[in-house]
């Protein structure tokens, strides 16, 4: 029967031919490799691979572009909106709330990752003790002193199963998650502004076309109430004008009272004084300068864009990463402590020669018994997974009902608007011809001011609807994620955390760390 070889050389061999590979164990077991959570896979979308067939339009324009990539500078094409805008940005104070967690997110990211490294610490000590005789060796009580000075290494755990690794992931996942929500907000702040200050124009142009009447139907009344004085016409249509006369006056107070409402909403969304008085009407809200033309592209396209979206996958590898370290913990946990430096009785023989001294103490701990603790906490990781990926698959569908809805609006209120001014223009027509029937003998007056009314209500509607019609684009703007890739960080040069990232703290996540990695099915 053969033996082993136990010769010096061929021993050395097989040791320096296992080195290698047990060094790249360590490294590995050492690098926190190991990772118990589980693989993560994006839930496919609970959504239709294309719109619905009532919001499709015609083919996008040339000019139109994909919200994402436009900034709200380049949509937005009134100096006035931009100045509101870029004021709000500035000064919101949900926006700021939102900025500070984003900060205090990064912090925790930051306390995270410094937990899988060693912490070493520079210190010294002095013991002085009395020792009693019966515990001498010479018989006698005596006073001993010791001096020590060196550089320790705290309790630090080698992340062999990941689980610190694993918190410091969903550390930076909830980090990355706060930042894309401050990017929705500051997206919805932009689409609030957007909206209040579409309804103050609404507003303005409803109040100049209810003043022109006001005028119209003053001057109305003083030449019928001449009329009346020389006996040219009855009291009774004398009457009506003032009727006419004062329905327009309250018109024009109602809709002074709504724009008061307004202006106040715009102050407190914009966070600073501003001008909000009636700005000279030299556009009107079917200027098609206004905005920009969109193309929608396809659903799948905002899992990238949408900023809410991409906050909810955020929480969810988060939630992932919590599972692995919830399941890291049922295994041992193995931690080094030490220290190295000098040691004497005296003070002023610590560095002197042969005074040097170590100490190093590894440690192992295994949980047996933790009243079900561990196990509670597995089951609570693997709850708030369940629920992000609910939450993730909800954020989606309200996103696509967001678009939908969107398209839908944007389609058939731009029918309206063609409708409503064709109505308007007939009206406009019937009204001029039943006061010349009525100055001519051939009508009632009671024709004219049927039509009067019916044209004053007609402008009234073709304003709000086109009103509605820009709110509708503006909607779709910001449920595309509009502008979102081009958001600057929190921590940009001009941004209140400006400053120099900190070491293992990356900045907040720009377009390139929105886009989630695809993960192959397995």
């Amino acid at each position: 029967m053969a033996k082993p070889c136990n010769s010096p050389r061929r021993s050395g061999v097989a040791n320096t031919a296992a080195t290698p590979v047990i060094a790249a164990l360590v490294t590995t077991l050492l690098g926190g490799c190991l990772s118990l959570a589980p693989r993560y896979e994006r839930p496919a979308p609970p959504v239709a691979a294309v719109w619905p067939q009532d919001a499709t339009t015609s083919p996008a324009t040339p000019a139109a572009r994909p919200a994402s990539g436009l900034d709200w500078r380049e949509y937005f094409a009134d100096p006035r909106l931009r100045v509101l805008i870029e004021t709000a940005l500035a000064n919101n104070r949900d926006l700021r709330v939102a900025l500070a967690r984003v900060e205090q997110a990064r912090a925790v990211y930051g306390i995270q990752r410094a937990d899988q490294l060693p912490s070493l610490g520079v210190g010294g000590n002095q013991t002085r003790q009395r020792l009693p005789g019966d515990l001498s060796l010479t018989g006698n009580p005596y006073i001993s002193s010791q001096y020590q000075v060196g550089l320790g290494l705290s309790t630090w755990e080698l992340d062999f199963w990941g689980r610190i690794r694993n918190l410091k992931d969903a550390a930076l996942d909830d980090y990355l998650a706060s930042d894309a929500a401050r990017r929705a907000l500051a997206l919805s702040l932009i689409s609030q502004v957007a909206q209040t200050w579409l309804s103050l124009r609404e507003l303005d142009e409803r109040i100049a076309l209810a003043q022109q009447t006001v005028d119209s139907r003053a001057e109305s009344l003083r030449i019928f109430t001449r009329r009346e004085q020389v006996g040219a016409t009855s009291k009774l249509d004398l009457t009506e004008v003032t009727t006419l006369w004062q329905q327009a006056r309250a018109l024009v107070a109602q809709l002074q009272l709504q724009r008061a409402a307004q202006a106040h909403a715009l102050q407190v969304l914009v966070g600073a004084p501003i001008d909000t008085s009636a700005p000279a009407l030299d556009t009107t809200l079917d200027d098609a300068r206004l905005m920009r033309e969109l193309d929608p592209g396809l659903p799948s396209s905002l899992l990238e864009d949408r900023p809410d979206i991409i906050a909810a996958e955020y929480q969810l590898r988060a939630a992932h990463a919590n599972i692995g370290a919830a399941r890291a913990a049922f295994f041992p946990q193995i931690t080094l402590t030490g220290s190295v430096g000098t040691a004497s009785s005296a003070l002023d023989g610590l560095f002197k020669a042969g005074s040097a001294a170590w100490t190093f103490t590894p440690s192992l701990s295994l949980p047996i018994f933790q009243g079900g603790r561990l196990v509670n906490n597995l089951d609570l990781a693997e709850a708030r997974r369940v629920e992000s990926v609910a939450n993730y698959e909800k954020t989606i569908q309200g996103a696509f009902r967001d678009v939908a809805d969107a398209l839908s609006a944007r389609r058939w209120l731009a029918d309206q608007v063609t409708i409503l001014q064709a109505t308007q223009d007939a009206q406009a027509e019937r009204a001029r011809l039943a006061k010349l029937r009525y100055d001519h003998g051939a009508a009632a007056f009671l024709e004219v001011l049927d039509a009067q009314r019916d044209l004053l209500a007609i402008e009234q509607q073709t304003v709000q609807t086109r009103r509605a019609l820009l709110s509708a684009r503006v909607s779709l703007y910001t449920a595309l994620g509009g502008g979102s890739r081009r958001m600057p960080p929190a921590d940009a040069p001009d941004g209140p955390f400006a400053r120099t990232p900190r070491l293992g703290v990356p900045p907040p996540a720009g377009p390139a760390a929105h886009s989630m990695p695809k993960v192959s099915p397995q």
